[in-house]
C-alpha cells in the first residue's frame, strides 16, 4: 500500500510556528512575517506525525512524501528535515519544471493521499488532489486536513483510512 503524504503544512512547519495556535500559524504563513518560513532546513515536526507515519509503516504502507520545494537545494533540505527529525524512510517526489501536483500524484498513483487544505496559500486550487485527474481520484482514498493541524487525530490503523 502507496501513501503519499504531503510535507509542508501537513507533517512539517517553520520553527517560528511553534508554540502557536493554528489560527495563528495560519496568518504567519498568510503574511510571511518571520524569515523561518523560507529557512526550509530547519522545519520541525508537526505534532507527532512521526510517529503515526512510522505505526503506519509497521503496518506495511509505503511511506512517500511530497514537498511543495522545486529547486535541488530546497529538495535536499526538506530532505534533510526529515531525516534529521526521524520520519521513515520514503522516497521524497518534487515538481518537475512545467509539472503541477497532479501529475507527480498521477504518476505514482498512491493507494492514500493525505495533505492539507493550503488554507494560507489559496485553499483548493492549490491543493494536489485538485489536478488530479477525475477518473484517477477514484482509485485514491484522500484525506484532508486542515493545515498546520498535523495528522495526530488520524486512525492508528491504516486499514481505517482506506475507503472503498
Amino acid at each position: 500500500m502507496k501513501l503519499l503524504i504531503f510535507t509542508e503544512g501537513t507533517i512539517i512547519m517553520h520553527t517560528y510556528a511553534k508554540g502557536n495556535s493554528r489560527e495563528e500559524i495560519v496568518r504567519q504563513s498568510r503574511k510571511a512575517i518571520n524569515p523561518s518560513l523560507r529557512d526550509w532546513k530547519t522545519y520541525i515536526p508537526i505534532g507527532n506525525s512521526l510517529n503515526k507515519l512510522q505505526t503506519w509503516k509497521e503496518q506495511g504502507a509505503e511511506i512517500l512524501y511530497l514537498t511543495s520545494r522545486t529547486t535541488e537545494h530546497e529538495v535536499a533540505q526538506i530532505k534533510e528535515v526529515l531525516i534529521r527529525n526521524g520520519f521513515p524512510e520514503g522516497q521524497l517526489f518534487f515538481r518537475k519544471p512545467g509539472e503541477h501536483y497532479g501529475l507527480v500524484a498521477e504518476r505514482i498513483l498512491p493507494n492514500i493521499l493525505i495533505e492539507d487544505d493550503c488554507e494560507s496559500i489559496g485553499g483548493k486550487k492549490e491543493m494536489v488532489c485538485t489536478h488530479i485527474k477525475p477518473l484517477l481520484q477514484k482509485k485514491i482514498t484522500l484525506i484532508v486536513v486542515r493545515e498546520f493541524e498535523g495528522i495526530d487525530h488520524l486512525s492508528d490503523d491504516i486499514s481505517n483510512l482506506i475507503t472503498s
